[in-house]
């Protein structure tokens, strides 16, 4: 199976790629096939499959006590990474993920990986939403880099423990997320930057950005990493809006600035699906100019905009 940055640099014309969820628990994996044959038509090189940490939540008990448990309300990326690879024969990039895995269930993600001849990945650090202050913290990494090291150690045979196996014949080829408008805990840019060269130098084969919507701010950020000697591919990330909430919730969920052309349109829309036009037509535009511009690769975050998605690469594939 082709890798990632192998599509990327055969690649005669701007690739496509997109993520799916892991269907919540106990539904069909027919839910994954059904959105990904609405877009298999684009010939996408590449297909992500995002990972989701268990959450703890309170659960009142009949006499009043209150009970602390631990639920993962979707699978894992593993065996859904697999499952895409071999029905459809695109090469499959399950997200690995710091916060609620642990150190040893990622050594036995990379075992259960390898075997299953899945070699992509997409290395992240992961947020901790509902993760208490009173779990084991050295049982996780903290940062994307430290969960960089353990798979650069499985790819030379060192496990968890420090002993040494017969490394595969295949190393995990992975890329790492970068953020052109700055990670939210990030204290400028320029700390950003530097810990998006960190990544690279460490092995990164290439990055994906957080989404954005002004393309001014991926144009400045790559011009920036070139700057400073990183030379990978910096593949845009792009979510076309869907609803009229986003239009706030985005940039306080994932600190992307919405432009103001981009927001006087939305504040127009009276419905969700008017705010669904008005987000097809923008991500349109901005792809039509990322690919003027020669991006190597277009990905698209679908959560709940696969037919929106499908518009926009018929549009411009």
């Amino acid at each position: 199976m082709k890798r990632v940055i192998e599509h990327i640099r055969d690649s005669r014309a701007t690739a496509f790629s997109f993520e799916i969820l892991p269907p919540l628990k106990g539904n069909s994996i027919n839910r994954i096939y059904a959105i990904i044959d609405r877009l298999i038509e684009f010939d996408p090189k590449y297909i992500n499959i995002t990972s989701h940490h268990s959450e703890f939540i309170d659960i009142e008990e009949a006499d009043g006590r209150i009970r602390r448990v631990n639920i993962r309300r979707r699978p894992g990326s593993v065996a859904i990474a697999s499952a895409i690879q071999n029905k459809y024969g695109v090469t499959a990039v399950p997200h690995l993920i710091c916060k609620g895995f642990t150190k040893e269930e990622t050594e036995y993600a990379l075992i259960d990986l390898d075997f299953l001849g899945v070699h992509d990945l997409l290395v992240l650090r992961g947020d901790e939403k509902n993760m208490p202050g009173s779990i084991d913290r050295s049982a996780f990494h903290a940062h994307a880099t430290d969960l960089q090291r353990q798979v650069n150690d499985f790819n030379r045979g060192i496990a968890l423990d420090g002993s040494h196996f017969e490394a595969a014949d295949r190393p995990f080829s992975y890329g790492m997320a970068c953020y052109p408008e700055k990670h939210e805990e990030a204290p400028n840019l320029e700390s950003d930057i530097y810990y998006a060269k960190q990544k690279v130098a460490a092995g990164a084969d290439y990055l994906v950005t957080q989404m954005f919507f002004d393309n001014s701010k991926y144009y400045a950020f790559v011009e920036k990493m070139r700057a400073e000697g990183v030379e990978v591919p910096i593949i845009p990330g792009v979510k076309p809006i869907v609803l009229l909430n986003q239009l706030n919730v985005l940039p306080r969920v994932f600190r992307t600035e919405i432009p103001e052309a981009l927001a006087a349109e939305l504040r127009c829309c009276k419905t969700d699906d008017d705010a669904r036009e008005a987000g097809v037509e923008w991500c349109i535009a901005q792809c039509k100019d990322l690919i003027a511009h020669g991006v190597p690769s277009i990905h698209f975050y679908t959560l709940m905009a696969t037919e929106s998605v499908r518009r926009i690469a018929k549009a411009i594939y």
